[in-house]
C-alpha cells in the first residue's frame, strides 16, 4: 500500500511541476512584444506612407522621422528623386539615414538597382538599399551599411517596384564616424551624392 501511495504522490508532484513550468513558459513567450519595436530587421510593423498597397518594405527605423524635414534632395535615373529627411547619430555607435524615394517618372521603377554590386550582399538583401555608403571626408574613410551575422543589412529590404507618382520610405544604418565628423557624403547607387549634416 505504501508503495502505491508513494507512486501516486510522485505522479501528483510531477503533474503539478509540469503545470507550473508550462505556465511560466506561456507567460514568458507572451510578454516580449516591446523589444522588437525598433528592430531594423522587423518587417511586420510598418508600411510605407505613400507606397504601393501590396508593398512590404522594412521601414521600421524611419517610423519616427518627420516627413516634412528635407536635409537634401538628389535626382536619380528615370525620374526618381531621393529626399533625405534625417541623419541621426545614435548612442549604439551607428548613424541612421532616413528618407523617401519618389517616382516622378512615367513608368514603373525597379528597386533592384540599389542593392549594390557585391554579390554576397545582393544575394542576402534583394530589392534593398544595401548599396548605400557614407564618406567621412575629414577622416578619409568610407562606411558601408551595417549587417547582422547572417549578412542581412540593417536597412530597408523587400522593396517592390515603385509605380509612377508613388513613393517609398527607406532607412539605412552605418557605423558612426568619430564625434568630430559632423558632415558626410551619402551615396545610393543611381542617385547623385548628397552632403549631409549628422544630428544627435
Amino acid at each position: 500500500m505504501s508503495i502505491r501511495r508513494t507512486t501516486k504522490s510522485r505522479r501528483a508532484v510531477a503533474a503539478a511541476s509540469m503545470t507550473a513550468v508550462l505556465a511560466l513558459v506561456i507567460t514568458g513567450c507572451g510578454g516580449d512584444d516591446g523589444g522588437n519595436a525598433k528592430d531594423p530587421g522587423t518587417s511586420s510593423s510598418s508600411k510605407s506612407s505613400g507606397g504601393d498597397k501590396g508593398t512590404k518594405e522594412d521601414t521600421a527605423a524611419g517610423d519616427q522621422v518627420d516627413p516634412n524635414a528635407k536635409l537634401a534632395q538628389v535626382n536619380g535615373r528615370d525620374g526618381l528623386t531621393l529626399v533625405v529627411n534625417e541623419v541621426k547619430r545614435d548612442t549604439g555607435g551607428f548613424v541612421t539615414v532616413s528618407g523617401v524615394i519618389k517616382n516622378d517618372g512615367d513608368g514603373i521603377r525597379s528597386a533592384g538597382q540599389w542593392s549594390g554590386s557585391e554579390n554576397t550582399i545582393v544575394a542576402k538583401n534583394p530589392n534593398s538599399v544595401a548599396g548605400a555608403t557614407l564618406v567621412d571626408k575629414v577622416g578619409k574613410k568610407r562606411y558601408y551599411i551595417l549587417r547582422d551575422t547572417e549578412g542581412r543589412c540593417l536597412c530597408t529590404t523587400g522593396l517592390s517596384a515603385i509605380q509612377p507618382g508613388k513613393s517609398v520610405s527607406v532607412f539605412m544604418q552605418f557605423p558612426a564616424p568619430p564625434e568630430t565628423s559632423t558632415e558626410v557624403d551619402f551615396t545610393l547607387p543611381t542617385f547623385a551624392t548628397a552632403s549631409l549634416k549628422i544630428s544627435g
